[in-house]
Order: C-alpha cells, then structure tokens, then sequence
C-alpha cells in the first residue's frame, strides 16, 4: 500500500516473518560453537583426546556443508515451508539426542543429524526472505538477518560459558528445545504454505554430492588421526588418499557433466568470483578456529573458568557487530577491493598478538586485539558476499551462493581441524602445551594474510546503477574502481 512512498519500507508482516526465520536460523549459527567452550569440559566427562573431542564440531559443520545443497534442492521440490519445519524437527532431534549421548562416539553422531537439521534451515531462511523482501527491499533485509548469522558463532560460546558455570553439559543441547519447539509452532503459522504443483525442481548433482563432500571429511579426518597418531599413520595416510581420490573424480565430474554442478568450477574463470570463494572459504577457516583456540587458550593457558572464557570471547563479537555496519556504509563508496584488505589486516594484527602471549600478557592487549579481528571480520563477510553477485552473470547466482556457503563451513570444519592438529604438536604430544597455543595463532594469521592477497581481486567501487544490472558479464572490468 506504501509502495509509491517508499518501496524499502519493511511493513510489519515482513518484520514477523524475519524474526519467525531468525529464530529458527539463529539456533543454527549458535550451535555452531556453543560447545567450543566446553571441549576441555567434554574431553574430561568422555574421556577422550583433543583429536576425537574436536569432531563435535567438525562434524556438525561437515553435516551443514552436505545438507545446504539438499536444502536448495529439496525446497524447489518439495516445497519451503514443507522442509522448513522438516529441517527444525530434524535439528531437535538432533538436540534432544546430543544432550543423552553416553559416549563420545555417539555425542559426533548425533552432532552430525543436529547439524544437518541446521544446514538446512540455513539457505531456506535465505531464499524465504529474499523472496519477501524483494529486489527494492532486499539491502534492508540482508542487513537484518547477516546480524544473527554473523553474531550467532561468536555468541556460542558466551552462552556455553554461562550454561557451565550453572548446569552440566548436557544443557548446552537441551536449551535448543523450548526454542526450537517455539520456531516450529510459529513457522506453522506465519509462514506462507507452499504453492500447489511446487514439485519441478532441477535435478539434483547427487554424484557431486557423494565426491565432494565425503572428499572433505576425509581429509578433516586425516588431519585430527594426524593429531594423535602422526602422518605416517595408516588411517591418516587412507584419509588423505581417498579425499584426493574423490577430489580429483569429482573434478572430472564437474567439468565434464551436462548438467548443473554442485560447485560449478567453471565459475572460477572470474578472478573476482575466485577471490570471493576464497575470502569465504578462509574467513570460515579463520573465524572458526579462533573461537576453537580462544576458549582453550583462557583455560589452559590462563586458567580462567568456563563462564570467564565464554565472556572474554566478547569483544570479538562486538567488533564483529560495530565493523558490520560500518561496512555496509563503506562498501559502495570505496568498494570490497579496499575494505576487505584492510579488513584482512586487522584480523591478521588481532591473532599476531595472541602467538606471543602467555599467562602474564595484559588483558587489556588481549581484549583490544580480539575487538581489532572482530571490526576486521565485520569489514570482511559483507563486502565480499556482495562480490560474489557482481562477479558472476544472473543466471548464475543462485549456484555461486550456495558454493560460497559450502565452502565457507567446509573451510570452518577444515580450519578446526588445522588448528587442532597444531595444538598437539602435529602428533608429538596428545594435549595441547602453552608453546603449541602460539603456534596455533600462526593459522589465523596465515588465513588473514591470503585473504588480504585475495581481497586485491576484489571488484571495486561499484559503478552507478545501469540499465540492466543483471546483464553485466560475468568478469568484472579491471578499471573498476
């Protein structure tokens, strides 16, 4: 009705079925981490090492990388409310289960149902909303919702801190209940049903989907049994032979199919859709492994308690939350060219001063470089999300979007396992020591160094709105900046 007045308001019933979707999103993003804070907790109650405790959270990631392609499938075919509401019963089972794990073994298990439950909330929230919003509201919209996604992993493991230092493990699971519960009831009310005849889809890339994502979990795998029992290993040398096995098929796959490919690698022609892929890719990587480090690092090396360790992760959060909107400010006016290398160097500047540090180091340093990576990774997601769609032709967009969250949760369960691998001495020593802490940091920084080489690739400024934004070829001009 207020179209003509201002078609980027966001009326009431998009605000509600927003935070419907958030809600049920959230939990997702939060899970991602909550349990980071715990792992030391875990390790002890399970008797496990570093090297098996660590899949409870790659496993979850791993299980969100394989079910975002379902998801975009089996919306189109099935319908999104239909897998909406299968996606957060999935993702409550999961929950419900995690929290009456008796082993180990079977607390991954049912971390990887959880977190295939929550992959496939993920793209459905996305595709729901877009399309609500909107071409003219869809800036607003993204703006909204990127808060709890960005928010949500560096919340995790301030909520687990809190649940710890109060109630035992199991709750980090069981307070997903009554929310996901909530979700369900309100996604059954405020969503739109699923249009009549919504059963055309396009085919689903299920050989892709059986090389390229066990091809990652073989080399995560190979990299946490390199972490206990060194890379002359048999188990750690199958690992990384069958996850370059099924790389290289699903290479030859991909190039060759007729058809549309779960990672469509011809997209990488563009430079700038390349540099975008791997900002993602690395900032996953990145992001992930210092809220892995973060928490162990205050409690092994600090001795700070569960709930202290959880509550100094804040200012990562904060910058994160301050260096989002500063960004979308910038991002037209100086483009993802300037902003995510700057961006890269703050990050990188946060996580150098954590490989000196030690038991003695200020805080007060500590508090300040966390809040430096944050408000650099707040300059780094938006901006290069944005490329993604400037650097690939309309047509392509919807396949380019689902690669980059694929590869940046693949990325997350990668950088874990990296770092994880580090802390044990690549296999010299089963728990980590303070000496390996400062060589963990050395990944981050390391990540944040590509990114910022990366960044250089980006578009720049964009150019003023043309006639036909979405006809604008699929490798941006150099000159543009």
């Amino acid at each position: 009705m207020s179209e003509q007045s201002g078609p980027a308001r966001l009326d009431r019933a998009l605000l509600t079925l927003i935070g419907v979707m958030v809600l049920g999103g959230m939990m997702s993003y939060l899970d991602a981490t909550i349990v980071n804070v715990g792992i030391s907790t875990l390790s002890g109650e399970f008797e496990a090492t570093l090297a098996t405790i660590e899949w409870v959270t790659t496993g979850y990631l791993l299980a969100v990388a394989l079910a975002i392609p379902l998801a975009g499938w089996a919306t189109l075919r099935f319908g999104a409310k239909r897998m909406w509401l299968l996606g957060l019963t999935v993702f409550l089972a999961g929950s419900t289960l995690s929290a009456f794990a008796w082993n180990a073994e079977s607390l991954i298990a049912f971390r990887v149902l959880q977190g295939f439950g929550g992959g496939m909330v993920d793209p459905i929230m996305l595709t729901v909303v877009a399309g609500a919003a909107g071409p003219q509201r869809m800036a607003r919209v993204m703006g909204l919702i990127s808060v709890p996604i960005t928010l949500g992993p560096v919340v995790g493991p301030i909520v687990g801190g809190l649940i710890l230092e109060n109630l035992s493990w199991q709750w980090m699971f069981l307070v997903n209940i009554p929310f996901a519960l909530a979700a369900i009831v309100l996604a059954v009310v405020v969503l739109p049903a699923d249009p009549p005849g919504s059963g055309q889809s396009t085919p689903l890339d299920w050989l892709g989907v059986f090389l390229l994502c066990p091809g990652f979990a073989a080399i995560v795998f190979a990299l946490s049994r390199a972490g206990g029992d060194g890379f002359g290993s048999g188990s750690v040398v199958a690992g990384l032979a069958v996850g370059l096995v099924l790389f290289a098929g699903y290479i030859l796959h991909a190039l060759r199919t007729a058809k549309t490919p779960l990672l469509d690698l011809r997209l990488f022609r563009s430079k700038g859709f390349s540099a975008s892929v791997t900002t993602m890719f690395l900032i996953g990587g990145g992001l992930f492994s210092l809220l892995f480090l973060l928490p162990l690092y205050y409690q092994q090396v600090r001795g700070n308690s569960v709930l202290t360790s959880g509550l100094l992760l804040a200012p990562l959060g904060l910058g994160t939350l301050i260096g989002m909107p500063v960004a979308g400010n910038l991002a037209d006016r100086f483009g993802a060219r300037r902003l995510v290398p700057v961006g890269a160097l703050l990050i990188a500047l946060g996580a150098l001063v954590f490989t000196g540090s030690d038991a003695g180091t200020s805080q007060v340093a500590l508090t300040a470089a966390q809040l430096a990576a944050g408000f650099g990774l707040g300059l780094v997601g938006a901006p290069t999300m944005g490329s993604v769609y400037r650097t690939v032709p309309g047509e392509s967009v919807a396949g380019a979007t689902g690669a980059v969250f694929i590869l940046n949760q693949i990325g997350a369960s990668l950088g874990i396992a990296v770092v994880a691998l580090i802390l044990q001495g690549g296999g010299a020593h089963a728990t980590p020591t303070p000496d390996s802490f400062g060589d963990a940091f050395w990944w981050p920084v390391a990540a944040a160094a590509v990114v910022f080489a990366a960044g250089l690739l980006l578009p720049g400024r964009p150019q003023p709105p043309a006639a036909d934004p979405v006809a604008a070829p699929s490798e941006p001009v150099s000159g543009n900046a």
